[in-house]
C-alpha cells in the first residue's frame, strides 16, 4: 500500500446495501472505523436507525427501501446522491437466499433472487460508477458466495444469482479498472448470520466470522498501488 489504510479511507463516502444484516452491519463498522462516512440501506428502517445512533465520529445517512422495486433503489440512489454528492466505495451486500428444488420454484422465487441479487447491484454499480469515473477513483464491492463457483442441491436460483455477480464483477473490474474504479467479488463460504443459519446440512460453529469478512474488504479496499486482488474466496478452516 502507498498509504496506510487510514488515510486512504479516510472522508471517503461509503454505501452499503444490506446494511443491518450479519455482515453489512460489520462491514459499517470496520469502514467508519476506517474514517468512512455511511450511507446505508435495508428495508429494517429500526435496524438502521440504531446503527446510526451508534456509529459515532463520522456522517452516517441512511434510506431504507425494497430492493425488488426499481422505484425504490432510483429513491435511495437519489437521496444518497443528494446527501453525499457522490459515491466512492458501493458495498453490495444485500442478499437473498432461496432454498427450494427446481420442482418447488416458481417464477416469483427466481424474480425475487434476481432482482436482490444481481439487479440491485447492477443499477448501484451503474448509477455510482459514474461520479467514481469522473473522479478516477472507485471501489465496488459485490458480496459473492461459494455457490457462484459450484452448484448444490436445492439452490439452483440462489447459486445462478450468485454465478451471475461474479460474471457482473469480472466484466466490470475489466471495463473500469482504466478508470481508477477497482471492482471486487468477495464470495464467503458459510458465515456465522441469520442467513447462515437456513443452512442446516452444515455445521454452524465451522462458519466464518462476519468480522472477520468485513475486516477483509476494508483491507482490499485500502491498496492504491499497482496490485489489485480483484476476485477473492473465502473459505472456512475446518479441523477433523
Amino acid at each position: 500500500m502507498s498509504k496506510n489504510l487510514t488515510d486512504i479511507l479516510k472522508n471517503k463516502n461509503c454505501f452499503i446495501t444490506g446494511a443491518t444484516g450479519g455482515i453489512g452491519r460489520c462491514i459499517a463498522g470496520k469502514m467508519a472505523k476506517s474514517g468512512c462516512n455511511l450511507f446505508l440501506t435495508s428495508s429494517d428502517i429500526e435496524g438502521l436507525k440504531k446503527i446510526k445512533e451508534e456509529v459515532k465520529n463520522v456522517r452516517v445517512a441512511y434510506e431504507p427501501g425494497d430492493l425488488n422495486k426499481v422505484e425504490d433503489i432510483e429513491r435511495i440512489v437519489d437521496k444518497a446522491e443528494r446527501e453525499f454528492g457522490h459515491i466512492d466505495i458501493l458495498v453490495n451486500c444485500a442478499g437473498v437466499f432461496t432454498i427450494k428444488s427446481l420442482q418447488e420454484s416458481n417464477l416469483k422465487d427466481f424474480e425475487n433472487c434476481f432482482n436482490v441479487n444481481i439487479r440491485a447491484p447492477f443499477l448501484f454499480c451503474k448509477a455510482f460508477s459514474e461520479s467514481m469515473i469522473k473522479n478516477q477513483w472507485g471501489r465496488i464491492v459485490n458480496i459473492g458466495s461459494s455457490s457462484a463457483y459450484g452448484g448444490f442441491k436445492g439452490t439452483s436460483i440462489y447459486c445462478a444469482s450468485k454465478h451471475a455477480i461474479l460474471g457482473l464483477s469480472r466484466a466490470l473490474h475489466c471495463e473500469l479498472k482504466e478508470c481508477g474504479v477497482r471492482v471486487f467479488c468477495v464470495s464467503p463460504a458459510s458465515v456465522k448470520t441469520e442467513m447462515g443459519k437456513k443452512v442446516t446440512w452444515q455445521d454452524y460453529n465451522t462458519f466464518i466470522n462476519p468480522e472477520d469478512i468485513a475486516e477483509y474488504i476494508s483491507f482490499i479496499v485500502s491498496f492504491d498501488g499497482d496490485m489489485v486482488v480483484d476476485e477473492v474466496r473465502l473459505n472456512r478452516m475446518i479441523m477433523q
